[in-house]
């Protein structure tokens, strides 16, 4: 242990006596810092200081909140202005254009998607095309752009749940 208590600065001198006031400094460390408490001014006006800080620490008691504490903050919270709901503030218009754009990009992407393919297939069947002999890889050959596709659709479905949550939602209001 160093007991060469003279050459260490200012947070030191401060560090080794709340040690020793709070009585949790060795016994070797306790009587080095009683001698140069005795011989020492500058630890020994150190020493004065915090033990008055110690001594108004102790003798000040903690404010402990009243029993009604948690019901009066309760009660308080509840004569504010609670946040309108999201509708009202959520402008509209927003999400119609968000909306169309999603609407258009799976439009685009159907249309591209019947473009690839080849329309003059031979066979004999009703429609124009033989589905079987149909080369989807064509169509949907990078991997990219199937995430990109798959994304689109689920959002597109989110959408159309929600478009039709809200009517759901009017005629139950008017009923």
């Amino acid at each position: 242990m160093n007991t060469d208590f003279n050459n260490t600065g200012e947070d030191g001198i401060e560090e080794r006596l709340w040690n020793y006031i709070d009585g949790t400094s060795s016994a070797e460390e306790k009587s080095v810092i009683e001698k140069l408490l005795q011989s020492d001014a500058e630890w020994k006006a150190q020493y004065g200081e915090l033990l008055e800080v110690h001594q108004l620490m102790q003798s000040s008691e903690l404010e402990a909140p009243s029993m009604r504490f948690t019901k009066n903050v309760m009660e308080e919270i509840s004569k504010l202005h609670i946040a309108p709901a999201t509708k009202t503030y959520i402008n509209k218009n927003i999400i119609r254009g968000i909306a169309i754009f999603f609407i258009t990009l799976i439009v685009a992407f159907l249309v591209y998607g019947f473009g690839q393919i080849n329309w003059t297939a031979k066979g004999e069947t009703n429609l124009p095309v033989d589905l079987s002999k149909v080369d989807y890889s064509k169509i949907f050959n990078n991997t990219y752009m199937n995430a990109f596709m798959m994304i689109n659709v689920i959002l597109g479905l989110f959408l159309l749940d929600r478009f039709l949550a809200n009517k759901r939602k009017k005629f139950r209001e008017e009923v």
